[in-house]
This record gives C-alpha cells, sequence and structure tokens, in this order.
C-alpha cells in the first residue's frame, strides 16, 4: 500500500486553486472525470490577474492561497492556473508531500503526443508566455520542436464580460492567432483556463487542420491517472462541491456559471 494511502485519505478533497474564476474549467473537467470526488476550489479573487504581476508575487500568493487548502486535509492539489503553475510548482512540491499537478505539463504532454514534428503554438497571457514555462516544458518531452507563442491579454476580459461569440470576439482572436497561423501550427495549447470558453471561436478562426489542446481536459485525465496510481481514488458515491473566493462572491458567481455550466454555489469569501 502506498504510504499516503489511508481509507481517510480516499475521502478526502482535491484542492483546486486558480487566481480568479477560470480554474472552473478544469474543475468542471475534473468533476466529469471523477464524479465520486470531493473537490474544494479557492479563486483569488482579491488579487486576480496573476498573469501582469512579476513571478515572485505570483509565488508568494500562490503559497498564501495553498495554505488556506490545506486546511482541508486535501490528498491532491491542482495548481488551475498557467501563471501560478509556471511559477509556483517547483517551490510547491519541494515543500508538501501529496500530489501536485499544474496545467503546463498536462497540455504540454498532449501537444507532442503525434509522432510528427509539426509546429506547436501556445496562447496565454503575457507572465505565461513571458515564462517561457510551455517551450521549456516541450523541449524536455521532445528536443527541438518549434513551439511559437502568443500573449492574448483581451481574451480573459472577452470571456469575463460574456463575449463568446460574434464578430467582435471572433476578429480579436483572429488577429491573435494570425501570426501562429502563418508559422502553420498543427498544435494549438489553450494556454490560460479561460480560454476554453472561446474554443468554438478558436475552433473556427483556426480551421479543422489545427488540433485544439484543451489543458483542463489534459488535467482531469493526469489527476485519474495519477489518484489510481497512488491508490487514492474516491471509493465510490457522489462528489460535492466547496466553492472560496478571497473578494466578495458576486462577480464570482455571475461569471463562473459561464464555465461551470450551471449554477455555482454556495460560495463563501475567505482570508488566506
Amino acid at each position: 500500500m502506498n504510504k499516503r494511502t489511508t481509507p481517510s485519505k480516499r475521502h478526502a478533497p482535491v484542492g483546486v486553486f486558480d487566481s480568479g474564476v477560470g480554474g472552473l474549467t478544469v474543475m468542471r473537467a475534473i468533476r466529469r472525470a471523477l464524479p465520486a470526488e470531493h473537490l474544494v476550489y479557492l479563486g483569488d479573487t482579491a488579487r486576480t490577474p496573476y498573469g501582469s504581476k512579476a513571478g515572485e508575487t505570483v509565488v508568494r500568493f500562490t503559497r498564501e492561497c495553498v495554505n488556506r487548502l490545506l486546511r482541508f486535509k486535501i490528498k491532491a492539489l491542482v495548481v488551475a492556473c498557467n501563471t501560478a503553475s509556471a511559477y509556483s510548482l517547483p517551490i510547491l512540491r519541494r515543500a508538501l508531500d501529496l500530489p501536485i499537478l499544474g496545467v503546463v505539463q498536462p497540455g504540454a504532454r498532449a501537444a507532442v503526443a503525434v509522432p510528427e514534428r509539426e509546429p506547436i503554438g501556445v496562447i496565454g497571457t503575457r507572465a505565461t508566455v513571458n515564462s517561457q514555462a510551455y517551450p521549456k516544458t516541450i523541449d524536455l518531452l521532445k528536443s527541438g520542436a518549434k513551439v511559437y507563442s502568443q500573449a492574448c491579454p483581451l481574451l480573459v476580459p472577452l470571456v469575463e464580460e460574456g463575449w463568446l461569440q460574434g464578430e467582435v470576439s471572433e476578429r480579436i482572436v483572429r488577429i491573435y492567432l494570425a501570426p501562429l497561423l502563418k508559422k502553420r501550427v498543427r498544435s494549438l495549447i489553450l494556454g490560460c483556463t479561460h480560454y476554453p470558453a472561446l474554443k468554438p471561436v478558436i475552433r473556427r478562426v483556426c480551421g479543422s487542420r489545427v488540433r485544439i489542446i484543451d489543458s483542463a481536459e489534459e488535467v482531469a485525465k493526469e489527476l485519474r491517472a495519477t489518484l489510481e496510481k497512488e491508490g487514492l481514488m474516491a471509493p465510490g458515491g457522489k462528489g460535492r462541491e466547496h466553492f472560496l473566493v478571497t473578494d466578495v462572491p458576486e462577480k464570482f458567481i455571475q461569471v463562473g456559471a459561464r464555465l461551470w455550466g450551471g449554477r455555482i454555489g454556495p460560495v463563501r469569501r475567505t482570508a488566506v
């Protein structure tokens, strides 16, 4: 039996952390893949977005929020924020004795799974792109792979304002993706947890030849495999969700309903 595995551990929740509301796309994918697991979500809505902050600030905020999640005796942690994953995962893994997943490695692994060496595109926040997290990870998995990155700072506001379809959204997506499409990328990693909400528009702009990689779905697959390997899968039943935010819940509830796919709640405000 794995040293992490006890009956109480199997019943313990999985913690999901994001800088704001976007990580709900990851939590939604986890819920679909693991219906029996209890999930605790913490969105740092008082200090979002992380994408425009310095790396050391991102690390400090992430550690404070993870410490709050640890009070729930979580059995695994998902850092459902590309920026926080890019800067904080090595530090968290050195400090904590539990499975910790980010969103960068699962997306990168999916991108290099094809045998061909076709160009790979990455879209994300400025901080994620500047961190070079995806090119570095992809190079470790497949040395010499061509990776082209594009920061798309307007896409998060589009999602949070509910502009998921229409001429304005498509025009902005088309402008951002034009440099990548000129490079003839054949895989496109959605390197921000908000972006799956724009997947229909992104798919329309890219066309059928470009494979869209949704990191949320890849994280859910990897979490399931990790819990199975560690003997930490919940024994059965229907899992519950708890939602925590660091600012007033109203906007989180409103925007979150679009990303969660329905009403979310209750949502509780917490200090970190």
